[in-house]
């Protein structure tokens, strides 16, 4: 996995050490990710599946999308859809895909790349593989998360971050045997370059075949876990976790997971997992298809706006990978 690697771990920061008084947080439960095809045809794992909106709050929606390796001319995207009352925060760990808006917006993501986009009052938008890639083929795997914004923000202006891999904050767990890529919020003393509206955290985690990683992690956040790869163990009670299959942690100080050790080859990199928390928002949700309001007016509204064209046009598409917004 290309987003982010260190040849040599001992150079990092290292998760400090818990509080004896900390308490790790249990499993609540442990659900498998469906399988399922988003936009113009590409493979997802729908990893909140079946989960209760009251323990994602504030996240409403991941896909993990592939990993797959396309051959020549079979790279997909999406094409021209609205947004409107949340956050879409899309991380690339392998592959390219260009972004572009309705109002003139776009850029250029890639291996480590987080292409935050703040829908807020409505915009339409396209992510596409850049046209090299579909001649090429290639491998592309990445994640799109959905981040509810507070009633105050929803119909804040539509805004970007798009954030380089070289700004992700970067640590160890205490034994040396992962590697920790902190894309928002703060983790054991590292800021990730995220800047969110909801409180939250977002943490790429490798762990090295029988290495653990035991995380401070805020008491007023949830916490997710997500494997995308390899076996492990989760929570306090070694819980057994394996490729996608989320984990919902009750409360506590701490994150506890751990890589199983393993000899096969298909695990020999250990485990990767993506860590979410954030502090719940706690007020209704409407939500329907690309809208995520707080009463049904308002989905109303929103499809109103899109359909009369107030969330913008589709604009022809142009080389977005030269362009940054």
């Amino acid at each position: 996995m290309p987003a982010v690697t260190v040849s040599d771990l001992t150079v990092l920061p290292r998760v400090p050490s818990p509080s004896p008084a900390a308490t790790s947080r249990p499993v609540r439960s442990i659900t498998s990710a469906p399988g399922g095809v988003e936009g113009e045809g590409f493979p997802v794992k729908r990893a909140f599946a079946g989960v209760d909106l009251r323990d994602l709050d504030p996240f409403i929606h991941m896909d993990e999308m592939g990993e797959v390796e396309y051959a020549p001319g079979e790279p997909k995207g999406t094409p021209w859809h609205p947004h409107r009352g949340f956050e879409t925060v899309t991380y690339i760990i392998d592959g390219i895909f260009d972004h572009q808006d309705s109002f003139g917006g776009g850029g250029t993501i890639t291996n480590g790349d987080t292409q935050w986009m703040t829908a807020g009052s409505g915009i339409l938008h396209i992510e596409a593989p850049p046209e090299h890639l579909v001649a090429s083929g290639g491998l592309f795997h990445g994640f799109q998360l959905w981040v509810n914004l507070p009633r105050v923000d929803k119909l804040k202006p539509p805004a970007y971050q798009d954030l380089r891999s070289s700004e992700v904050g970067l640590l160890t767990s205490a034994d040396g045997g992962a590697l920790l890529r902190v894309i928002a919020g703060e983790v054991g003393g590292v800021t990730g370059p995220g800047s969110t509206h909801t409180p939250m955290a977002m943490v790429h985690a490798t762990v090295a075949p029988g290495g653990e990683v035991v995380l401070p992690w805020r008491s007023d956040f949830n916490a997710l876990v997500y494997v995308m790869s390899g076996d492990g163990f989760v929570g306090p009670d070694q819980s057994p976790i394996g490729t996608g299959q989320l984990a919902v942690l009750g409360a506590g100080d701490t994150l506890r997971l751990s890589s199983a050790r393993t000899q096969q080859e298909r695990y020999a990199a250990g485990l990767e997992v993506l860590v979410l928390g954030g502090r719940p928002i706690r007020e209704p949700v409407a939500w329907a298809g690309p809208f995520v309001m707080n009463n049904r007016a308002e989905l109303v509204q929103a499809f109103e706006d899109y359909q009369s064209g107030r969330l913008g046009q589709p604009v022809p598409h142009g080389d977005v990978g030269g362009a940054t917004s």
